[in-house]
């Protein structure tokens, strides 16, 4: 799921490209995309667009009169800018989920999974818009007190609390790994065993890794990008999509926890004294076999 610097890099692009730019037409072509009722697309159409913004992990598109589109890209949605648009009855497949066309060129919302669950609503005033939001802080507003006390408002993992939406904003799987290893904390650890300088430091891990990522995006696509290049697997990350490969910092390999479709990776030297968290499937196999330290591993020639 595309996550904080991908938001903020398609809303620059956009706005980029559509504010003070009128919305000429929509379409959608799945009947399951547009969420919302009682706004029909006549109601955005024929207006400006008056700026972009993000709601969480959501694109705002607002237009006059207090109209606004909110897309949800969910896990596979992806954002399409062609320049000039299309012809009016190009096909695109089943992939093409939805169309906004403007006088020098068209957005898309594509989504390649079989599973369609982007989403769109056309929302008809700024307080529908608002009952959209969720309570997540914002690492970049929150206070260092706020964010102290989301960390400690329940006891569970960090990297399940980092990537609750309620409690903070706009971090998924992918980069509360890069946190994680930056904040030098194991992604179980429980929220409630923090102390306050273990909090301070995630907390300047979010955001340093937040601000580098934004600005790494930006350099890396200064056109829009492609769907290919909005991916939670980059080359340039410390742990995330890196599992066997050797750490940035220690040379160690990364390793990970895999559960449902999702996994944690992780430096079991930078981030948990050398231990290794045990692996669901593996551990469950191997039982009091499996390795509780590195030097255990290799031995194991795992």
């Amino acid at each position: 799921m595309p996550e904080y610097p991908d938001i903020e890099l398609y809303t620059q692009r956009l706005d980029e490209r559509l504010t003070g730019r009128k919305l000429d037409r929509v379409r959608f072509y799945s009947a399951f995309i547009l969420r919302s009722v009682g706004v029909p697309p006549a109601e955005v159409e024929g207006r400006s667009v008056v700026g972009l913004s993000r709601l969480g992990k959501r694109i705002v598109i607002e237009l006059e009169e207090d109209r606004f589109i909110l897309i949800h890209l969910m896990v596979a949605g992806r954002l399409q800018w062609i320049t000039p648009p299309p012809p009016e009855k190009r096909a695109m497949g089943k992939v093409l989920l939805a169309s906004f066309r403007f006088a020098d060129g068209q957005l898309n919302l594509v989504e390649m999974s079989t599973k369609k669950r982007a989403s769109i609503y056309l929302l008809r005033s700024r307080a529908d818009l608002l009952a959209h939001r969720r309570p997540g802080l914002d690492v970049f507003t929150a206070s260092a007190t706020q964010f102290s006390d989301m960390i400690r408002s329940e006891n569970r993992t960090l990297k399940r609390m980092l990537t609750n939406p309620n409690a903070f904003d706009g971090i998924g799987n992918a980069y509360s790994d890069e946190i994680l290893f930056a904040a030098k904390l194991s992604p179980m650890r429980l929220t409630k065993s923090l102390d306050d300088a273990e909090i301070s430091r995630l907390h300047d891990a979010a955001k340093s890794v937040f601000t580098h990522w934004r600005l790494r995006l930006r350099e890396l696509y200064p056109d829009f990008p492609k769907p290919s290049d909005i991916t939670a697997f980059r080359p340039d990350f410390a742990t995330h999509g890196r599992y066997g490969k050797p750490c940035p910092i220690c040379g160690a390999p990364i390793q990970h926890i895999v559960y449902a479709e999702n996994e944690t990776n992780y430096c079991a030297n930078c981030q948990n004294e050398g231990r290794l968290l045990a692996d669901r499937s593996l551990s469950r196999l191997l039982k009091s076999d499996w390795p509780r330290t590195l030097e255990e591993m290799e031995g194991l020639g795992l």
